[in-house]
């Protein structure tokens, strides 16, 4: 994922696609404030439409939110921003929500893979009598952004369950765990539903009766496909802080050779041996690392074109061609020759 030029991640971090971050300036914007010098005091003047992700440390967060709160009069900037964050906004999580099949697909969808959006809330579906109830559960103290935090989510989600309910009436409610504040009276336009204040809980709440109702959007086909993307990347993220990962990156920052062992043990501050035992450990090894990389970046040529079989042969470290074309045809199953004619 790409990063606004801000610092790695670490446990006091948070992470957010790039769009979210911008939805939050353009909102002050609105208001008429110059947010080219904000954004470059809060040490976020990278962050562009081109930003995949935006990590930066939680308490540059919690400014963030404050700020654009007192920039907009304490006028409901979590609700602007929610606005803002239509379905086709999420990525492969809104492609997946939109060929869903009922409103009880999109909920697990949501409750699977919510991750690769945000770590501040998790959410859970189940029922509750004769309704259903989404529950969002905080991740983070939130403190005093809470309001703003959970409208902008609650919002977002309810306008997922809008857009691929097609205008069913889902007859939703929204239950928030705070009192009524100044602008409260906007939220059941804003929602376009009911909202209960000083509730117990945060989410939700649809009758039952149209949970499992087939939706009209729904395509198998593309939902499978968006649900094999989601795991993927869910997979990438979810390993992102282990020592596989890193060698990989080493692997893959493109010098060549590919380095020994030895170098790449030096290069994570460890003994060879020790880089040894961390990888067997996590189920792999420095040589099945190479074997990885070799693969996917002989694929990667192949399909480009770029190179002839014999010039990626080299490339990636093989002085006999030969043995180039024994192990493609043991991670493919077809010769290298074989595998170039069938994309044509």
């Amino acid at each position: 994922m790409v990063k606004s030029g801000l610092k790695e991640k670490t446990t006091d971090d948070i992470t957010l696609p790039g769009f979210y971050v911008l939805q939050i300036f353009e909102v002050v914007a609105g208001f008429g404030i110059d947010t080219a010098e904000w954004q470059a005091q809060l040490g976020l003047s990278h962050v562009s439409e081109d930003s995949d992700s935006v990590t930066m440390p939680w308490d540059t967060f919690m400014r963030l939110v404050q700020q654009a709160e007192h920039y907009a009069g304490d006028q409901a900037v979590g609700l602007l921003v929610g606005q803002r964050l239509a379905v086709n906004t999420h990525g492969i999580l809104g492609f997946a929500a939109m060929n869903s099949g009922s409103i009880r697909q999109v909920v697990e969808l949501v409750a699977r893979f919510i991750p690769l959006r945000t770590d501040l809330i998790h959410i859970n579906g189940g029922q509750q009598g004769d309704q259903y109830q989404i529950v969002f559960q905080q991740q983070r103290e939130l403190g005093v952004i809470r309001a703003s935090v959970l409208e902008a989510i609650v919002l977002a989600i309810k306008n997922i369950l809008d857009f691929i309910s097609m205008g069913t009436a889902l007859q939703a409610r929204i239950a928030l765990p705070y009192s009524p504040h100044t602008y409260a009276d906007l939220l059941p336009g804003l929602f376009q539903s009911p909202v209960d204040f000083n509730q117990d809980w945060v989410g939700i709440s649809v009758p039952l009766s149209v949970v499992d109702q087939p939706l009209k959007m729904a395509n198998n086909a593309s939902f499978r496909e968006a649900i094999d993307i989601c795991q993927k990347e869910l997979e990438a993220l979810e390993n992102q802080g282990t020592l596989a990962a890193q060698i990989q990156q080493l692997l893959l920052s493109g010098h060549h050779p590919f380095p020994t062992l030895e170098a790449a043990a030096k290069s994570v501050y460890m003994t060879p041996r020790t880089l040894h035992r961390r990888l067997q450990e996590e189920g792999t090894s420095y040589k099945k690392l190479i074997e990885d990389i070799r693969h996917r970046l002989a694929l990667q040529h192949l399909k480009k074109g770029d190179l002839t079989i014999q010039q990626v042969a080299y490339a990636l470290g093989y002085s006999d061609v030969a043995n180039f074309r024994r192990a493609f045809k043991r991670w493919q199953g077809v010769p290298p020759a074989e595998y170039l004619n069938s994309l044509h």
